[in-house]
């Protein structure tokens, strides 16, 4: 063999072995330095309270400072993108929600990320479904009574959501797909006019967060059919699933997660697997949740994944059928 061979050969190795060596060492050293951890929305949201509140108690399990990052953008896009790119050694968290995580790829075009691609999920942290809000002139008292009005009356409601390809309209649109009916949508600029105009019989139908509706429900001013998750809300436990009105099938869940870069090794995502759902299940940070209407829900890193995945082919079917773009 020449020596030329014989060099590459030996430092082919050695590289082998320096991997092989270096690995573990730096998983069971982890972390040694601070962690950065991304919320993909600002300061208030939903991700930030769910970063902001387990934050201390990966701190004090590490160690290690735990910094929250807020990067909003483009409904998460910002965040994802900026984790994607960095170094997959655990240094990097995301925080994000459905939106990031399963619905932009399909409905922005020329993301620099993918989420089945770029990132390591973890775990998920919370869930919050929609209530199926009407107007009371419009004249139904169930689902099964809105379904049967929307198809004998195609166009005649319309509905408002939040924004175009936000989680309110993409449920309603799911819902109009099942149901093989039409409505008129009426996009605005967050929840809170949607649900002013909904009231004022301007809109008759909207999806609407149960932070913005429960109130309202409350007061009489709206009615509330259905909820959109497979579980019953806890503040309402008398009104039915989707599933029990008559759409077996049918989930549009609000969901957050954590996730990291791709290619992190394993003994990084087991560690921050454990210390995260650990954190999630205190009862300081259980009731700071459940303030702000958000049901815990946490998984294997693997229960994750395959979630995100079928979140990510349920709502790339959805957006192609109603012709959605967020460009």
């Amino acid at each position: 063999m020449r020596r030329s061979s014989i060099l590459a050969y030996s430092a082919a190795v050695a590289f082998a072995l320096y991997v092989t060596a270096t690995v573990p060492v730096a998983a069971a050293d982890y972390p040694s330095r601070p962690i950065r951890l991304i919320a993909a929305n600002s300061a208030g949201g939903g991700l930030d309270l769910v970063s902001r509140a387990v934050s201390p108690k990966l701190s004090a399990a590490f160690g290690q400072q735990v910094v929250v990052d807020n990067r909003a953008g483009a409904a998460g896009s910002v965040a994802s993108e900026i984790v994607s790119k960095s170094a997959p050694d655990g240094y990097t968290v995301l925080c994000s929600s459905v939106g990031g995580l399963a619905v932009n790829t399909n409905l922005y075009k020329g993301l620099n990320y993918h989420p089945l691609r770029d990132f390591a999920p973890l775990t998920f942290a919370s869930s919050q479904g929609n209530l199926v809000v009407v107007n009371p002139s419009v004249p139904v008292k169930t689902l099964q009574d809105l379904s049967a009005y929307i198809k004998a009356n195609p166009n005649k409601l319309t509905y408002g959501s939040s924004g175009a390809g936000n989680a309110g309209h993409l449920a309603t649109e799911l819902y109009l797909n099942m149901i093989g009916g039409k409505m008129v949508h009426v996009p605005y600029k967050g929840g809170a006019p949607v649900m002013v105009d909904l009231i004022a019989g301007q809109v008759q139908v909207v999806f609407s967060s149960a932070a913005t509706a429960v109130p309202q429900v409350k007061a009489g001013k709206i009615r509330a059919l259905a909820v959109t998750t497979t579980r019953r809300f806890t503040v309402l436990p008398d009104l039915p699933t989707m599933a029990e009105s008559g759409l077996p099938g049918y989930e549009a869940d609000n969901w957050y997660g954590f996730v990291t870069v791709a290619k992190t090794p394993k003994p990084i995502i087991d560690r921050l697997h454990a210390e995260l759902t650990k954190a999630l299940q205190t009862a300081d940070v259980r009731q700071a949740l459940t303030n702000q209407g958000l049901d815990l829900r946490i998984s294997s890193p693997e229960e994750f994944g395959a979630y995100i995945k079928s979140e990510f082919d349920k709502w790339a079917k959805v957006i192609k059928a109603a012709g959605i773009s967020a460009n």
